[in-house]
């Protein structure tokens, strides 16, 4: 039978098995705790919202809140549809079900800025049936008909005779009516709340603490556990003595795990005070040897020979032939860590038919997944609730802390709590790949670019995720690592992109822009280079190739006229510019930079112009370009991850460098709205910074930086 035909007696009963409301095309999980008042009162026309007797719509958001603001960003295009009072509108976090599957991804899972995206018509189809239903509950009570009413702040009026209704007054009634057979949305020039401005849902309850974040759950019984993990890659476990531990107060219990050892204790630092007591043995196994001066020899000949083929157009060996100019340029980039500002953790109760997980996790399907895979148990009977997550940037992504907690709480029969040191995500956990990038340009008489090669040398994130095995797919490459590179948006007849994926042992991860958090940096310091070799101004030059590349070029312009390109700067200053798409949104960004009096950089000031289609909520598409910088600065100032016999030199702020609120440039975003498809912007910033800034460097100083990140060793000549 059709969800949208059903008879009232038979929509009773499935309301009533699927926590309350009426379906509308989508299945209603059972969440505890949420719809737990009468479910005749209770308006909940599908998986989405529901609306309380006292007039509260609840978004249900499918999305994990890191920061970014997807709770905010979600409860818009439900406020708008729904034409809901703004100070009624609340969020939760969905529980784990099928219908909050992630509509690209198969899981549920938030990343890749593809939250709006994804759910941009979804949230708003849904909210959009809510309030025709509405509609029609006030129309049936009034005796009048549903088109004579209309919907304004939480409230259905009818101008006519006068009367008007809120939300929660109908509620009762509106989840009697037949759910509508088609849906229209609004145009956006109805739109009343998008494109403005809106108080931001999760800032209230952060700025008072009652924010809950992973740390922050507490269970009864619950134990908490710190791990004492292998030093390096590939090292097993040979033995362990507990004795000194064993005699910490506060210490409830040693055991081996899949991840090392554990100590459980009261509390955390009881738990990290006995693990700093354990004597262990291990083998440091295969990787022992392993350094970063290693590694970069070893891409150093990679990069010698031809890889697997990208992209290809034109003759770009007969177009070499005849240029006038030929430049090339090695660019190199480090592992980098995630650096969340919370630590990672997880509170596991793993019962015998009923698994219960408490998680700051971006991937609710896997961490689900990972329990399943531990307990036997069936997905439905493991719940996961989401908390707040206090930074993810990808590394919230995998499930590796997730199964620590269900495991040791199998093993102890209690709910468990699995603490990381920031030591042990910085030492042992996911990187951003390391890479290296060749590239070769030609230019003909006039300074125009004929030719334009370049060659890729890093491990594939797919392949770490077992989506793909280069070694059976030989003739194919990972999307995600030549990301930027395969799809440069500059008009050169003659191309060639290949690619070398490596393997060195190291866990790799999905990192804030991915692929394009190196190749934004490679591929806008070399058309610099080019731009420099034509003799032309890099803004010009990159205008005249930027013709077929309408968002570009109209993002690149607007930073520059907002920069003021070209006018004097004092003294000791210089400007540099870079412009790259990612996640459907288009960015160029100008960094205004000087050297301080220990030789070190200075970023001053960036202008930001963003194409990202349409723009929801301008205030948070510059918290997230302010936000994007901020993360893409640090990395190009300070951050990378070394091996040293094969274990990690890095391990916390003190020498993984978190840009310091002194050093944070002021950052001036301008919004480009073309009307274009949506497109995301929690990464779409982070890629140009660090060319618009070594671009800087070179103008200020005439030194090329092609090693991030930017130490006073590559200033040292000036």
């Amino acid at each position: 039978m059709n969800a949208f035909n059903k008879g009232r007696r038979e929509f009773l009963r499935v309301s009533a098995l699927a926590g309350g409301g009426l379906l509308l095309g989508f299945a209603v999980p059972v969440k505890r705790g949420f719809a737990n008042d009468s479910r005749e009162q209770n308006f909940t026309p599908n998986a989405f919202l529901q609306i309380t007797p006292d007039g509260t719509v609840t978004v249900i958001s499918s999305k994990s809140e890191m920061g970014q603001g997807i709770y905010t960003g979600l409860a818009l295009l439900v406020a708008e549809e729904l034409d809901a009072d703004w100070n009624r509108v609340r969020v939760e976090a969905a529980p784990v079900a099928d219908v909050y599957k992630h509509p690209w991804f198969g899981r549920q899972a938030t990343g890749g800025s593809t939250s709006i995206r994804s759910e941009y018509d979804r949230y708003r189809r849904a909210a959009a049936g809510a309030r025709m239903m509405l509609i029609a509950a006030a129309a049936q009570r009034w005796q009048v008909p549903a088109a004579t009413c209309r919907t304004e702040a939480g409230r259905v009026l009818h101008d006519a005779s006068g009367q008007s209704a809120t939300f929660g007054a109908l509620a009762s009634a509106a989840a009697t009516m037949q759910a509508p057979n088609e849906i229209t949305v609004k145009s956006p020039d109805q739109f009343r709340l998008i494109g403005r401005r809106q108080q931001r849902l999760d800032t209230p309850v952060k700025v008072t603490g009652e924010a809950e974040f992973g740390l922050d759950v507490s269970v009864p019984g619950m134990l908490t556990a710190v791990i004492a993990r292998p030093p390096l890659t590939g090292a097993q476990l040979q033995s362990y003595a507990d004795s000194e531990t064993k005699k910490i107060r506060g210490v409830r219990g040693v055991m081996a795990v899949r991840a090392g050892v554990a100590v459980l204790g009261d509390s955390f630092w009881e738990a990290k005070r006995g693990r700093d007591a354990l004597r262990m043995e291990w083998d440091d196994g295969p990787y022992a040897g392993l350094s970063t001066a290693q590694l970069r020899e070893k891409y150093a000949r990679l990069a010698e020979q031809p890889g697997r083929e990208t992209y290809r157009s034109g003759n770009v060996e007969a177009a070499f032939k005849e240029a006038e100019t030929v430049i090339e340029a090695d660019y190199e980039l480090p592992f980098l860590a995630h650096a969340c500002m919370e630590p990672l953790n997880c509170v596991a109760d793993v019962r015998a038919d009923r698994a219960y997980i408490w998680n700051s996790t971006q991937s609710q399907g896997r961490a689900q997944q990972a329990a399943a895979d531990l307990t036997g148990l069936p997905l439905e009977a493991i719940e996961v609730h989401t908390t707040f997550l206090g930074g993810g940037f990808g590394r919230r992504d995998a499930s590796d802390f997730t199964a620590e907690a269900v495991e040791l709480s199998m093993k102890v029969g209690k709910p468990v709590r699995v603490v990381w040191t920031r030591e042990d995500d910085t030492h042992g956990a996911y990187y951003r790949p390391m890479n290296l990038a060749r590239l070769r340009g030609g230019l003909d008489r006039e300074g125009r670019p004929v030719a334009w090669t370049h060659r890729l040398v890093g491990a594939s994130i797919l392949h770490a995720e077992g989506h793909w095995d280069p070694d059976e797919d030989v003739n194919a490459v990972d999307p995600t690592s030549v990301d930027g590179a395969a799809n440069i948006p500059y008009t050169i007849a003659n191309q060639a992109v290949d690619y070398h994926p490596v393997d060195d042992g190291i866990r790799i991860h999905w990192w804030r822009s991915v692929g394009s958090s190196v190749n934004g940096f490679v591929v806008e310091s070399f058309i610099d280079e080019m731009a420099a070799a034509a003799g032309e101004d890099p803004f010009e030059f990159r205008r005249t190739l930027l013709k077929n590349s309408p968002r570009e070029l109209g993002v690149l312009e607007l930073a520059a006229d907002k920069a003021e390109w070209g006018t004097p700067l004092s003294q000791g200053r210089a400007r540099g510019i870079a412009v790259h798409q990612f996640g459907g949104s288009y960015v160029a960004q100008v960094a205004e930079v000087s050297l301080g009096s220990n030789g070190e950089p200075r970023v001053h000031r960036v202008v930001c112009a963003v194409d990202c289609g349409v723009a929801l909520d301008p205030d948070n598409i510059r918290a997230q370009m302010e936000s994007g910088i901020a993360y893409g600065l640090s990395a190009a100032l300070y951050d990378e991850i070394t091996l040293k016999e094969g274990r990690v030199e890095q391990g916390n702020f003190h020498d993984y460098r978190v840009l310091r609120i002194s050093e944070m440039p002021e950052v001036e975003t301008h919004i480009l709205e073309s009307g274009a498809a949506l497109g995301g912007i929690g990464e779409a910033a982070t890629p140009p910074i660090a060319p618009a800034v070594t671009n800087a460097l070179y103008a200020l100083t005439g030194t090329r930086i092609r090693r991030l990140p930017i130490t006073r060793t590559q200033l040292a000549n000036i």
